[in-house]
């Protein structure tokens, strides 16, 4: 396995002294990158957990030692009372412009974009998306000049941001201006005039993982549930700019579901600000909002194997506990894909690795990205049994983690792989979509699943 870089010993001894919530630097991939993605996850969770508080919208967490609260909504008479929660979310990055998002069009013509709703402006420019502050309640505009006004902030933009129901299931949406946002998107997100119109217009875009592996249909209508229950096109398939967030809608449609007007703000600095301005950034906060950083920068690859004396070798996996997890995971054999799915009966690709781990009494975080921060990078000539092999699979957001798998050694990996297939045992893929392979260490994984709880 590799040499661990200063950064990430740092963000190890920040676990150690008791400081949680924060990704600030393991190494995840064995090709470099100038700044990596990252998912940091939910807020607060939906209200059918336990230990979470419901409240109504429209003010801070009040009380001395009080939880961060989820918003709720009133229904109306005869329709959905689905909760709306809050969400923190992670950059997807930015690609090449020259994939063609897949689109259905609202409308046809010269008059696009004429029926009720303004004409979306074109793309000047991409802005990265490095920190997000979000509260279950609106931000008042005098948060958000106060962090525009802090020194290296370049730019930032009002959102709102929360866990809705699509489907029957929980999924992160964002409520946006399409004319602001669309600059913080991956770049072949950003470049498409026909997503932000449609979105405009009342349509819905979902992330390129959710239309394929939901099998949704381009044109088709999904349902959405928040505190009223709508039907709304799918437009395009497409990553917004936020991993982990797999759909996107106007913000006049997000304030029609219930969330929280303007309870997001995305903020855009110099990536070797970032954890300054985070600090900054919540002294302006007032209480109940958050505020998680999107990025972190990369170090180079060493390529050399950890140094004796490091200290991390007590820290990873147990023989038993290999063995539990790997076992785990084989006894899911011949077991559907479902998207979204942890187990025990069916499965996504991230959801069995965490249900898999589980067994072994390792926590994982739930999404395929966090699971790639769980432990120190390792090459392929090093990897062993329990590794976890990672692939970018979306073409909407090149570098974007998307896809795992358990490496079993003798060059054989088992994997939950896309809808129609089970649960299944191949040979280890080492091709262009191979993003790198990751050694899990068990209080990481902790740490980073309970952050995101």
């Amino acid at each position: 396995m590799h040499l661990m870089t200063d950064a990430a010993r740092r963000w190890r001894r920040r676990i150690r002294d008791g400081a949680s919530g924060g990704a600030r630097g393991t190494r995840r991939f064995l090709r470099s990158r100038h700044q990596v993605p990252v998912l940091i996850g939910v807020l607060a969770v939906a209200g059918t957990l336990a230990g979470v508080i419901v409240a109504t919208a429209g003010g801070p967490a009040a009380g001395p030692g009080s939880s961060p609260v989820v918003p709720a909504t009133r229904p109306a008479p005869g329709r959905s009372a689905s909760p709306v929660v809050p969400i923190l979310g992670g950059s997807a990055g930015t690609g090449d412009s020259s994939f063609a998002v897949p689109a259905a069009r609202l409308s046809a013509g010269p008059d696009h974009g004429s029926s009720g709703s303004a004409k979306v402006a074109p793309l000047h420019g991409l802005r990265q998306a490095d920190l997000l502050v979000v509260a279950p309640f609106s931000l008042s505009g005098r948060v958000r000049a106060a962090v525009s006004r802090l020194p290296r902030v370049t730019s930032t933009v009002a959102i709102e941001a929360a866990m809705v129901m699509i489907n029957g299931r929980y999924v992160a949406v964002l409520g946006v201006d399409p004319s602001t946002f669309r600059g913080y998107a991956a770049r072949p997100t950003a470049a498409s005039n026909s997503l932000w119109q449609d979105v405009a217009d009342g349509g819905v875009a979902v992330s390129y993982t959710m239309g394929t592996l939901d099998r949704l249909s381009l044109g088709g209508e999904i349902t959405v549930a928040g505190s009223t229950r709508e039907r709304l096109p799918v437009v395009a398939f497409g990553t917004v700019g936020i991993g982990g967030v797999d759909a996107v809608v106007s913000d006049a449609v997000a304030r029609s579901l219930g969330m929280p007007a303007g309870n997001a703000i995305v903020v855009s600095a110099p990536p070797a600000s970032v954890a300054s301005l985070e600090a900054r950034i919540k002294e302006a906060l007032p209480r109940g909002a958050a505020v998680e950083p999107l990025v972190t920068e990369e170090a180079q690859p060493s390529g050399v194997g950890l140094a004796a004396g490091d200290g991390l070798a007590t820290e990873f996996m147990s023989t038993s506990q290999l063995t539990a997890a790997l076992r785990a995971a084989e006894s899911r054999r011949g077991l559907p894909y479902v998207w979204g799915a942890s187990g025990p009966t069916s499965f996504d690709c991230s959801g069995l690795v965490q249900w898999a781990f589980a067994q072994a009494g390792v926590s994982m975080p739930r999404v395929a990205a966090d699971q790639a921060r769980t432990g120190p990078a390792v090459p392929v000539s090093e990897l062993e049994p329990g590794d976890l092999l990672f692939y970018d699979t979306d073409p909407t957001a090149p570098g974007y983690v998307s896809h795992v798998a358990i490496y079993l050694g003798n060059g054989w990996m088992i994997q939950a792989p896309e809808p129609g297939l089970d649960v299944e045992v191949v040979p280890a893929s080492f091709g262009a979509q191979f993003a790198g392979a990751i050694r899990v260490d068990p209080r990481i994984a902790a740490e980073m699943a309970g952050g995101l709880a």
